[in-house]
């Protein structure tokens, strides 16, 4: 364990270019970007492992970036108020050139609002975590448009977190932009703000539950792993909530095989294998709830995908849902993306977790005795 910490904690510091960005995965060409949500998480990562500065620079690389290009958010503002239809090129978009600029040269599912989200839960957190609240006001120009775009699209459909279905409105996305306007509300103590963020909730509320479970998205039934979301981090509703359990066992009963945490049922992106970052994703969720023994078993699991260099995949794939798709993505862009650094800052906030759940674990112990 130690070992894998270790190298997951360097290996993101290595691949953190000297603007802030960090690369989704340097071997894997068509990840040599950044994402503002893999990003984000990754923040999160160096934060609980204590390297504020890592942290701090991304969140420097975020605010440049969403400054640069805050005239596509006054721009769609304008049209929405208009009353005039929006285009995929007028959105802020997803991923970025590690200077900061945006990629044209591919026709990328760009609009996706989950990372706007995600980075104002990241910095917030960052905040309470190194008590540096003067980032507020450095920050304030970007987080007041990020705020703006959100308040403005946020109903919108839009591409989920796997860049797909982006004629859907998915609950995971709701999640993130709760989760960010939540937490920088109650950082900036904007009553506004926080209102948004209440009605982004009572809407996930009301039209994202079929049949007790949260669901992919509007108008589905199924589950997706990424529903994780609305306990931990986000906290949409708490880990012990009904519809949360009801959800958490219909993701262990449909998406969980040997260990390992697939996306959805199908998923067909190198076969649809099980996810690492989602596998140590479900084993917080474990900790959040008290059960060290299940998010121990789970660390194990991911800690067996790694290689000999220590390095964790994307997904493995030797459990699929299809496996014809398998070679069709690895003619197209080469196999499964190794090392990627959401992996490794998924399995570091493990780490953390099983570590806080065992100091409660301990100071019990020690109250009963």
């Amino acid at each position: 364990m130690g070992d894998l910490f270790k190298t997951s904690v360097e290996l993101i510091l290595e691949n953190q270019s000297p603007e802030g960005a960090y690369i989704a995965s340097p071997s894997f060409p068509t990840y040599h970007y950044c994402w503002l949500r893999d990003g984000s998480f990754i923040a999160y990562a160096m934060d609980l492992a204590g390297e504020h500065r890592s942290a701090r620079r991304f969140f420097h690389w975020v605010d440049r970036v969403i400054r640069r290009h805050s005239q596509k958010v006054e721009m769609v503002i304008r049209k929405i108020q208009a009353g005039q239809g929006l285009e995929q090129k007028d959105f802020l978009h997803t991923r970025y050139t590690l200077d900061g600029n945006e990629e044209n040269e591919s026709d990328w599912e760009n609009f996706q609002l989950d990372g706007y989200g995600t980075w104002l839960w990241a910095l917030a957190t960052h905040i309470e975590m190194t008590g540096r609240a003067e980032v507020l006001a450095e920050f304030g120009e970007s987080i007041r448009q990020t705020v703006w775009y959100i308040e403005n699209l946020w109903y919108y459909p839009n591409y989920d977190v796997w860049e797909e279905n982006g004629d859907k409105v998915h609950t995971s996305t709701l999640a993130c932009l709760y989760g960010g306007l939540s937490s920088i509300a109650e950082r900036l103590g904007d009553c506004s703000v926080a209102a948004l963020a209440k009605r982004i909730r009572s809407y996930i509320l009301t039209n994202c539950v079929a049949d007790g479970t949260f669901v992919k998205h509007v108008g589905s039934r199924d589950v997706d792993s990424s529903l994780l979301w609305l306990a931990v981090p986000f906290r949409v509703v708490d880990a012990k909530d009904e519809t949360m359990l009801g959800t958490v066992k219909r993701i262990e009963s449909e998406l969980a095989h040997d260990g390992g945490l697939h996306r959805y049922a199908r998923d067909t992106y190198y076969g649809g294998g099980e996810w690492i970052l989602l596998t140590c994703w479900l084993g917080w969720y474990y900790a959040e709830l008290g059960d060290v023994a299940g998010a121990r078993r789970l660390k194990r699991w991911v800690e067996q995908t790694a290689d000999a260099a220590g390095h964790l995949p994307e997904q493995v794939c030797t459990h699929v849902n299809d496996p014809s798709f398998y070679p069709r993505w690895v003619e197209r862009w080469g196999e499964v993306a190794r090392p990627l650094l959401w992996s490794h800052a998924m399995y570091i906030v493990l780490v953390n977790a099983l570590m806080k759940a065992g100091a409660g674990e301990m100071k019990e112990a020690v109250r009963r005795s």
